[in-house]
């Protein structure tokens, strides 16, 4: 297999070279000033366009072919183009709409087009974990150095190059590539398989720092998945290794143990005592609700969520949220999503979308698990607990694209054999 990666001509033939590019070239910062701002191309946005491209071109060739599997992206195409024909402002609509299949129909359609076999996904999985060790690295360093995001007074937040803007962007990332170092530790033996689970536990460090709540439970819930899947017994000797790792870390070792500590104490006072960030996404989702049950059909219309959310919003909402690093200073975002994609896709895209798009993640997730792929059962089940609490937005939503696509290569059965 790695002798075959060395030869550039081999190389330079695998389009799938597309799809880890896209994934590397997240890691170069977009350069916004705001999230407000006019959307703008960045190198990570060329590189998939690219991909769809020679996806394309590779199918009217006819030298690929689109898996029957593949059909399950077609209700999430029908329920957006239906939300957009039926919304008040299409001018509004058409980019989200377009957006929206990008992300959940093209660039995954690209990545199974382009996934031919092992070597193709070992491309793709290396790309995740590069990308994952070099956002680790720079978030650590910001931790160090106190040149992260702006969190308690102090600029502590492992945020990578994403900055302040995307405070899960960097989280996110480093997710992917523990999730697909988990993976290879689980199934490979001997000297690899002690590299991966080291790998996957060094990324463990920022992904902590990185103070994600979020991005602490889906990791949770996706490393559960994968290790019951692996093996009841092992996934109990894990669990216990893992806390303990965890305790050391924090309380032992002394990393951050006042801010850690309270970070995730907030995890249990979410419902109990919400504090005012949480109090606002609760808002949001209220916000979001309302929209859906003026618009349950069809909903208001894909990207008007923000145009409509101050006639829907409670009165204690806050108007926007403050964001603080070394790059971008400190600033005031507005608060344009529900911060939950099935919330945002239900109140943009009514009933028909949300169980378009549901289906969607939970037939990939279902495959995954029914053909006993680790690394593609971990990957989805982070994706599907994320999007409880997130929603699409920036450049880690280009390889969340990317990983939606090695999901249904893999319930393809194209490299997966």
């Amino acid at each position: 297999m790695f002798t075959r990666l060395r030869r550039p001509l081999t190389l330079v033939r695998r389009p799938s070279v597309l799809a880890a590019l896209t994934v590397l070239l997240t890691c170069l910062p977009d350069g916004r000033a705001d999230q407000a701002a006019a959307a703008h191309v960045t190198a990570a946005d060329i590189a998939s366009v690219g991909l769809i491209l020679v996806a394309a071109a590779c199918l009217a060739a006819r030298r690929a072919t689109l898996p029957g599997r593949a059909l399950v992206l077609v209700p999430v195409v029908l329920a957006a183009t239906i939300a957009t024909l039926a919304s008040p402002d299409m001018f509004t609509s058409l980019p989200g709409h377009l957006r929206h299949i990008q992300i959940f129909v093209l660039i995954p359609l690209a990545v199974v087009v382009t996934l031919r076999d092992r070597v193709d996904a070992w491309l793709v999985g290396g790309a995740l974990v590069a990308a994952a060790a070099v956002q680790g690295i720079i978030g650590c360093y910001q931790t160090l150095t106190g040149t992260g995001a702006s969190y308690g007074g102090e600029r502590v937040r492992a945020v990578g190059t994403f900055g302040a803007l995307d405070v899960m962007g960097m989280a996110t990332v480093v997710s992917y590539g523990a999730i697909v170092l988990l993976g290879a530790g689980l199934t490979l033996r001997g000297r690899p398989r002690g590299a991966a689970l080291a790998g996957a536990a060094l990324l463990a460090v920022p992904l902590v720092l990185s103070l994600s709540r979020g991005a602490w439970l889906a990791m949770a819930c996706a490393g559960l998945v994968m290790l019951v899947m692996y093996g009841t017994r092992t996934a109990a000797r894990v669990i216990m290794v893992t806390a303990a790792a965890g305790v050391l870390l924090v309380f032992g070792v002394g990393v951050g143990a006042d801010t850690i500590g309270q970070r995730i104490t907030s995890l249990t006072s979410s419902v109990t005592q919400p504090d005012q960030s949480v109090n606002d996404r609760y808002d949001l989702w209220r916000t979001a609700a309302g929209m859906w049950r003026d618009h349950p059909v069809t909903g208001v219309g894909p990207r008007r969520f923000a145009a409509l959310r101050d006639s829907y919003a409670p009165a204690s909402l806050s108007s926007s949220s403050d964001t603080d690093d070394p790059v971008h200073g400190f600033q005031r975002q507005p608060l344009l999503s529900p911060h939950n994609m099935y919330l945002l896709v239900l109140s943009e895209q009514g009933v028909l979308g949300l169980v378009a798009f549901t289906l969607m993640l939970a037939a990939l997730l279902l495959w995954a698990v029914t053909r006993a792929g680790l690394v593609v059962a971990g990957l989805l089940t982070w994706v599907s607990v994320d999007f409880a609490y997130s929603d699409i937005g920036g450049l880690p939503t280009l390889v969340t694209a990317v990983v939606l696509g090695v999901g249904l290569s893999w319930a393809a059965g194209g490299w997966a054999r």
